[in-house]
């Protein structure tokens, strides 16, 4: 059939019940009320059907139908009945219509809220990705050699949380990567994963808030839902602060929900058993900010501090992001380490970049001082004086 003529008759059928239901085609030769009462008082109506907006009848000796208003008075019907008149009331006929189409537009209701809520929690389960290899190991990340020593004590324990348990360590909960943006907590957490074999769930403080109240607490409890189901597991939460901030109880919104965010959180760190096999990493610029309860021992109680790279650091990322690079022969390491000091290793990384894209620029064959000193200022980022 063709389409247009298919949405033609649905169009039709749907007029066609919705005339049905609020009463029906007018019928009949219209008359007034007052002719209706005289005809009434002189006893000429043989029969009368009640409408809920109108009424129908007819004469004595006559086929004519007329239409006219309905009262809609009580004990009406009764005085039709005691003049011996035939009554039809199909008032209740419309109420049973409308009794069911209310009962169906409800049930469409309630199904697209189901539908709705439905959907919604579908998008927050794929929300959190199962990693299983990350692909990054601690030697492929350049100096920190500190930070990974100390981490190799949680490799260990994420190997075989049991044997720790057993010589009286109890589990270790959480973890704070602390420190100024771009050195590399991620990638930590990333190597911290592969190097334990264990999976890995990444995440940030944005995927917990909503525009709907509770909600961040409800994706929590997603969160650490998927993580037991694939543990051994590490959950890690990068802008940790933005869901993990002290909390105020001034009465707001917002700060309700970061109350219930952080109170959820909390409530399911205290399940954590020494075999539960989870670990939690919090990344954050601002480790002051962060609530009490959080970081009280026995919880987030141990710290990494990732700061900017030592000289050693500086040169070993030099060596990395210059690798098929011809630097100008007054750039040694030495030097670029030390114009560098106080730098990110993300601002290191984007510098030799960009002075690279600069030379290119220029057809030189080496990157040279004017180079670097060009790219330091295009990202705003002030150099040790070289001189």
């Amino acid at each position: 059939m063709n389409k247009k003529i298919l949405i033609l008759l649905i169009i039709i059928l749907i007029a066609g019940c919705a005339v049905w239901a609020f009463g029906g085609f007018n019928k009949g030769t219209v008359a007034s009320y007052p002719d209706f009462i005289s005809s009434l008082e002189e006893g000429n109506i043989s029969n009368v059907d009640i409408y809920p907006d109108q009424l129908t009848y007819k004469l004595k000796d006559s086929d004519t139908l007329y239409t006219t208003d309905n009262p809609d008075r009580d004990g009406f019907k009764e005085q039709l009945l005691l003049k011996g008149i035939s009554v039809a009331d199909h008032t209740k006929e419309d109420d049973g219509i409308n009794y069911y189409l209310d009962m169906v537009f409800n049930l469409l209701f309630i199904g697209l809220l189901v539908f709705g809520i439905y959907k919604l929690i579908s998008v927050y389960r794929s929300t959190f990705k199962v990693v299983h290899h990350t692909g990054i190991k601690f030697d492929q990340i350049a100096g920190m050699n500190n930070v990974k020593r100390d981490m190799t004590l949680l490799v260990n324990y994420l190997k075989d949380p049991r044997a720790a348990a057993q010589k009286g360590i109890r589990p270790i909960k959480g973890v704070i990567l602390e420190g100024p943006p771009g050195n590399g907590k991620t990638l930590f957490a990333r190597a911290l994963a592969e190097e334990s074999k264990v999976n890995f769930i990444a995440t940030k403080g944005a995927d917990f808030q909503s525009a709907l109240m509770s909600m961040g607490a409800m994706k929590i409890k997603l969160l650490f839902s998927k993580a037991r189901r694939n543990r051994p597991c590490i959950i890690f939460i990068d802008e940790f602060d933005s869901i993990g901030e002290r909390r105020n109880y001034a009465g707001t919104g917002i700060d309700k929900e970061n109350n219930r965010i952080i109170t959820t959180m909390l409530n399911e760190m205290d399940g954590f058993t020494p075999s539960s096999g989870i670990l939690v990493i919090g990344a954050t610029n601002s480790f002051a900010s962060l609530d009490p309860a959080l970081i009280r021992a026995g919880r987030f109680d141990l710290k990494y501090h990732i700061g900017n790279p030592d000289p050693e650091t500086r040169k070993e990322l030099i060596r990395l992001y210059t690798k098929g690079k011809q630097l100008s022969p007054d750039l040694g390491e030495g030097r670029l380490s030390d114009m560098f000091k106080d730098l990110s290793c993300a601002e290191i990384e984007t510098i030799l970049n960009e002075s690279a894209s600069i030379a290119l620029a220029k057809n030189a064959q080496e990157i040279t001082l004017s180079d670097i000193s060009a790219a330091a200022d295009k990202i705003g980022v002030k150099l040790v004086s070289h001189k």
